[in-house]
């Protein structure tokens, strides 16, 4: 990403009748914690992979999240949702939206550790380092994101978390065909909607299939 992004805060929902050029929406999720149960969502940012973010700023407090344009991107089935680490924000998405089953999906970590089993971290400062050779800077991880109005800092931050996920998906799909590990990686797809599910029932953390 050579330009400087374009990006637009919002509150409540996106802008009707947006255009993905390539098919692909990059999505992430800003919330006050990683509980399921107790925790809210805050933020959805939004990118289409040729610098434009949109940042949907929710009130986890007066919040209805009924945000039907927004929805109605993360329902289309001719739109690729792009993802790192699906499996949290669909299952906040999903429960904070009120929606069934989000897709499709590609998630740049479930691929990432399918091509690269070896490595030592798969997370997307590492990733955006390895593929898109740019240092994301961190300094706003732990953010307040809740507060009723967002730093330029903050939105900056929050920007990034999408902007390279288009990058990173033609990469790691790249790899997943040379290992010839596309059957595979759909089939942890599947599985990724089901785990979904048993998150979002409050089924615990855990390797379903292992002997304890």
């Amino acid at each position: 990403m050579d330009s400087t992004p374009t990006i637009t805060l919002l509150h409540d929902d996106l802008p009707a009748n947006l255009s993905f050029p390539n098919g692909m929406v990059a999505i992430d999720t800003k919330t006050t914690g990683l509980s399921l149960v107790t925790d809210k969502l805050c933020l959805v940012q939004v990118g289409d992979g040729v610098g434009n973010v949109w940042l949907v700023k929710f009130n986890p407090a007066t919040a209805s999240y009924a945000a039907p344009n927004l929805r109605a991107v993360l329902e289309n089935p001719r739109l690729t949702k792009l993802f790192h680490f699906a499996r949290f924000d669909l299952a906040m998405l999903q429960k904070h939206l009120n929606m069934a089953d989000i897709g499709p999906v590609f998630c740049t970590k479930i691929a990432s550790k399918l091509v690269r089993p070896q490595a030592s971290k798969h997370n997307l400062r590492t990733l955006v380092a390895d593929y898109a050779n740019v240092m994301l800077d961190k300094t706003e991880q732990m953010s307040d994101w809740a507060a009723p109005t967002l730093s330029p800092s903050q939105q900056a931050y929050a920007a990034s978390d999408v902007l390279y996920l288009h990058t990173l998906a033609a990469r790691l799909s790249e790899a997943l065909t040379e290992a010839n590990l596309n059957h595979a990686y759909d089939q942890t797809i599947r599985f990724l909607h089901t785990r979904v599910t048993l998150d979002l029932n409050g089924h615990p953390e855990g390797d379903l299939l292992a002997h304890h």
